[in-house]
C-alpha cells in the first residue's frame, strides 16, 4: 500500500533514480522501486516495439486460430502453428530492412519443406 507507506514513512531516502527506502517509526525499512509502479515499464525501458508486436501479434493469431477452430483443440496447453509464427515474423521483416527470398523446389526439396513454409520440421521448438 503505497500511499499507507508514503503517510506513514518517518524518513524518505532517495538511494538512486527511481528507488526510495522508507523508513518507519518502527525502526524497519523497506526499499520501493517504481514509486510502487511496474518496473518493467519505469524502470528500464521496458521491452523493445518489436519484441512487443511480435508477441502481440502471436496472441492476436493464436485467438484467431481457437476461434474459427472451435472443436479442434483440446483443453491444455498448444503450440501455435508454425505457419502462423512465421507469417507473424514475414510481416516484421520489412521493419527490419530485411527482404525474404523464396526457397526454390531444389531447396525446399533438400530441407524437407513446403516452399512456402513452414520452414522449420515439425518437432522443431521456436
Amino acid at each position: 500500500d503505497v500511499v499507507w507507506l508514503k503517510a506513514n514513512a518517518v524518513q524518505i531516502e532517495h538511494i538512486k533514480p527511481q528507488v526510495d527506502i522508507y523508513h518507519l517509526p518502527s525502526g524497519r525499512a523497506m526499499i520501493l522501486p517504481a514509486d510502487g509502479r511496474v518496473i518493467n515499464l519505469s524502470c528500464t525501458h521496458g521491452n523493445p516495439s518489436l519484441v512487443m508486436s511480435n508477441s502481440f501479434s502471436n496472441q492476436i493469431l493464436a485467438q484467431i486460430e481457437l476461434f474459427t477452430k472451435q472443436g479442434q483443440y483440446s483443453i491444455g496447453i498448444h503450440t501455435l502453428p508454425k505457419i502462423l509464427n512465421e507469417e507473424v515474423a514475414l510481416v516484421h521483416l520489412d521493419y527490419l530492412g530485411v527482404k525474404l527470398e523464396k526457397l526454390t523446389l531444389i531447396q525446399s526439396a533438400y530441407i524437407d519443406v513446403h516452399p512456402d513454409g513452414p520452414f522449420k520440421q515439425k518437432d522443431y521448438r521456436y
